[in-house]
This record gives C-alpha cells, structure tokens and sequence, in this order.
C-alpha cells in the first residue's frame, strides 16, 4: 500500500461513518442544550470567574460550578475540586466516604484497574482493607454486561455497603457500560438491598450519551476533569456528584471533617473549568469520531479493534489488536508525531510500576496525562493491544492516526 491509497482509503472510511458521525453530533447537540440551561438557571457571570486564596471562603464561581455539574449529571450535590489529583483519588474520597470498619464493598465489574485497587485491597497503611473494610469482586457475564442473577444473589447473601462498577473499558478487554445498564444494576441492588450506595467510576464515559449514571439511580459518581468534563482545558482536578450526604462525605475525606465542602482556594481556575465544562459536549464528540474513524481505517487493513467502528460506544477509549510488538511500537511513535506537543519525542517501551512486561506510551498533550486529548499506549506482550483515547479536535485526532498508521505500515525498523 502506498501513501496516497491510503488517504484514499481515509475518505471511504469517513464517507462509511457519516451517519455514525451525525450520532455523535446529535448527541452533543443535546447534551451542550442541557449545559446551556444549567448555566442560565445559575446566572453564569464575569463575577464567578474570579478565584479565591487561603480558605476560600465564599468562592461565587466554585459554588456556582458545582450547582451546574449537580444539574447536567442529575444529581443532588456535586464537589469539583482542583484539589483532586486525579480521578483515581476523586473516587477513592466517593469510596472512603461512604463505607466504615467493618463493611463490605462488592465490585461487580471485575478486578478494578491498578491504583484504585492498591486503595481498596492494597496492603498499605491507609487502605481501605488496612481500615477493617471488606471487598468481594464479580465478573461480568459472558457478554460483557453485569452478570444480574449473581448480583442478585450476592446482595443478597451480602448486604454488601457499597456495590461498585467501572463504567469505562480502561486499559482491560472488556466493554464498557451503558448507562442503562448501569441503571438497571441500581435498581435491582436498591430492590434488594435499598440502603447499598451503588457507585460509579465514570471516567471516559461523560457526555458520549444524553445522561449520566445519577440520572440512571446511581448514588455516586467521580471522574477526572482532564478527562471528559474538563474539555481540554480543565488544568488539574476532579469531580464527585450524586446524593447531597454521600457527596458531602467524600468532602470530608478530602478537606477534614467540620471542614467539608466549605473550603478550597479556586485561584484563578474558575474561567477554565467553567469554559472547559462548556466545551466537553463538543470535545467529548470529537475524540469519539476521532476513535471511530480510527477503529474503521484498521478494519479496512484488516486489524480487529474494539468497539467496532459503527457500534454504540460509551467511553473514549479504542483498543487496537495490533498483532506484533514492532507494531504496536511505531503506532504509538506515529500518535506522538502527530501530536501538537512533544511531536519530536519518539516513545520507547519502558518498565512501568504495576506491569509485568513493558509498557509504551504516546500523549503529546497540552495538558499532563489529559485522556482527552490524543494518546495511545499499551503492554508490550500478546496480542498487542493499543488503547487509544481521546482527541480535542476530529481535524487534528484524524492526522493523528493517520500519522499513527502511516508510521506503522511505511516507517522502516529502527528509523524516526
């Protein structure tokens, strides 16, 4: 194949996805009308884009935020906060929050990914095991749904605190949630067991449906603002939104108890999390036809790649079979010279805490480890799977791949 043929086959495999496109923009036709109504409801002005110092007392803009974000994810309450460092620490305050010595926290998506596990099970001072609080896991069924017969059965036997689920694929082979689903898993857990908290790890997933797991029957939810809601602009933090005590709870365990949601300097972060939350609608639509179009250009070179490209997506994250080590390599070298950051580094495999092989990885972010933005990574072991994320603008995430492909298929062994 040669480079012209290739971009050839980039237009038959736009034109293939352009109903698949119109999806994506509809969806975020509707989801910016519910972002625009939080934002006229809450009288958005110059005024609360002002930041605070020291306790940050009496933060307008913070304040106002964190209504607009309660609002457009159907909660109750919601806490955005710079001070999260990142999502894994947002849901880890959800989950602190809500269970005591003694209770028992049932995941019914699997094994959750690394970190957060190193928080619930791991054996370090401060875990949540090292506080006397049980876990127990499900698997997810032969479909890659919940398994709902053994949630039933386990609630039930259990009485478990907290029932908790992952919505998003992260970096495992599996597919991520629809927020139906994961309102169906709410409902038969309260009709079994009405006082668990149903929690959600929505990383990757906000605004790629109309509704958020809260509006679903969730109790909780957290994620990342440099991922999804931060629009790529978002500088640092997170989010945790859902039951006004719950939320308030996972305050506590951020400031101190007393303390709560009263305090935290914004600076002069407000004007970028309010414009970036704007944004995410739009970008949110971007990186999914960023992914989509990538996932349609390695079908038509005969590559497997999950989700497929026309299928329902619920995250940002594509996963590439890439076959071959050398593959996978100058793909992740083809997304960082496609990247407006950093696009003169080459990625290396390296060894990464908490992998057993090595791990390559490409993100010329403007925005440190923003998932939004294009990168991809992934394990150097069989079969070679690539996790793709993200793309602020469909322009730029499609000269990426097309960059990441053009790399791949006509970059000799050992060259740049």
């Amino acid at each position: 194949m040669k480079t012209e043929e290739l971009y050839a086959l980039a237009d038959r495999a736009e034109e293939r996805l352009r109903e698949v496109f119109r999806g994506f923009e509809r969806t975020s036709e509707i989801n910016t009308r519910r972002v625009l109504e939080a934002f006229r409801e809450y009288r958005v002005s110059e005024a609360c884009f002002a930041g605070t110092t020291g306790y940050g007392y009496d933060d307008l803009g913070r304040e106002t935020l964190e209504k607009i974000y309660a609002r457009v994810f159907g909660a109750e309450s919601a806490l955005v906060r710079t001070t999260f460092v990142n999502g894994t620490h947002a849901i880890a305050c959800a989950l602190y929050g809500a269970l005591r010595p003694g209770d028992t926290i049932l995941s019914v998506t699997g094994a959750p990914y690394d970190t957060l596990r190193s928080a619930i099970t791991g054996t370090a001072h401060g875990s949540l095991a090292s506080y006397g609080v049980r876990y127990a896991q499900l698997e997810l069924s032969a479909d890659g749904g919940a398994d709902m017969e053994k949630i039933r059965e386990s609630v039930s036997a259990m009485r478990p605190r907290a029932v908790y689920l992952q919505r998003s694929r992260g970096y495992a082979p599996r597919r991520a949630l629809f927020v139906e689903e994961i309102g169906a898993v709410a409902g038969l857990v309260k009709s079994v067991s009405p006082d668990t908290v149903v929690i959600t790890d929505n990383c990757y997933g906000e605004f790629t449906d109309t509704a958020e797991p809260c509006a679903a029957g969730a109790d909780l939810i957290a994620g990342s603002l440099i991922k999804n809601p931060g629009g790529g602009l978002a500088p640092m933090g997170g989010y945790v939104a859902g039951r006004a005590d719950l939320v308030e709870a996972a305050a506590e365990r951020l400031t101190l108890p007393g303390i709560g949601s009263e305090c935290g300097a914004t600076q002069g972060a407000n004007r970028s999390l309010f414009q970036g939350f704007f944004l995410a609608p739009h970008a949110v639509s971007q990186a999914l036809k960023t992914v989509a179009f990538a996932a349609g250009m390695l079908e038509e070179l005969g590559y497997s790649s999950y989700p497929s490209a026309e299928e329902r997506r619920s995250d940002i994250i594509q996963t590439i079979e890439l076959r071959t080590a050398e593959n996978l390599v100058k793909f992740c070298q083809g997304i960082q010279k496609g990247s407006p950051v950093d696009s003169f580094a080459s990625p290396v495999p390296g060894d990464m805490p908490g992998y057993d092989s090595r791990v390559v990885m490409a993100a010329g972010t403007f925005i440190q480890g923003a998932s939004l933005e294009l990168s991809c990574d992934g394990p150097l072991r069989e079969p070679y799977l690539g996790f793709l994320q993200g793309g602020l603008t469909y322009e730029a995430g499609k000269y990426g791949v097309l960059c990441a492909l053009e790399s791949m298929l006509f970059q000799p062994e050992g060259s740049r």
